[in-house]
């Protein structure tokens, strides 16, 4: 029994070795950087000038709430050493500061969401609009798969397989070089 368990084996192993270089030498594989690619085409770019803007804003918003609150405290400190707040008036303040301090961590968090929200909404065209020419390359230059570099746990590849730079310029001439795409342009006024 034995014996012929392992013919049977060595049978599998044989015909498997000998249909596995052809399988091989048709498996075409290469990765991208979509996250890169993202960054460096015209739409992301505008993208990205977009969304810093609004960081900005949201940025300046929470630093003036931010130097409210300091003040705050520093007064608080200052009537509490000079003796000129009696213990009711220092718990009031205490807690409107605690409320304060509860507002601006809210107001950071909303902000956090809502940044989130408006990257999605930026990229997410961009991002299936290249997934689009992807398939298209993919079938067109025979490529059996195409992984995404930062996701796929690839360490390293050689710079012939990379279609990064190539997804990029196919993005940008399909979607107006410089100009970007006008759902872009819409969503960007």
């Amino acid at each position: 029994m034995n014996v012929r368990r392992h013919a049977l084996t060595l049978l599998a192993a044989l015909l498997v070795s000998s249909v596995a270089p052809k399988v091989f030498a048709q498996t075409k594989i290469a990765v991208v950087d979509l996250q890169r690619a993202l960054m460096e085409t015209e739409d992301g770019r505008r993208a990205k000038r977009r969304l810093e803007r609004l960081f900005k804003r949201r940025q300046k918003s929470l630093d003036a709430a931010q130097n409210k609150m300091k003040q705050m405290k520093e007064d608080i400190e200052r009537q509490q050493k000079a003796g000129v707040i009696t213990d009711e008036a220092l718990q009031r303040r205490l807690e409107e500061y605690q409320k304060a301090y509860m507002e601006l961590q809210s107001q950071y968090v909303e902000y956090q969401r809502e940044l989130a929200a408006k990257e999605a909404e930026l990229t997410s065209g961009i991002l299936e609009k290249m997934q689009q020419i992807l398939r298209r390359m993919g079938q067109s230059e025979g490529y059996t798969l195409i992984l995404e570099a930062n996701e796929g746990g690839v360490v390293w590849v050689p710079g012939n397989l990379d279609l990064t730079d190539d997804l990029i310029q196919r993005y940008n001439s399909e979607n107006g070089g410089g100009g970007g795409s006008s759902m872009m342009r819409s969503r960007m006024r």
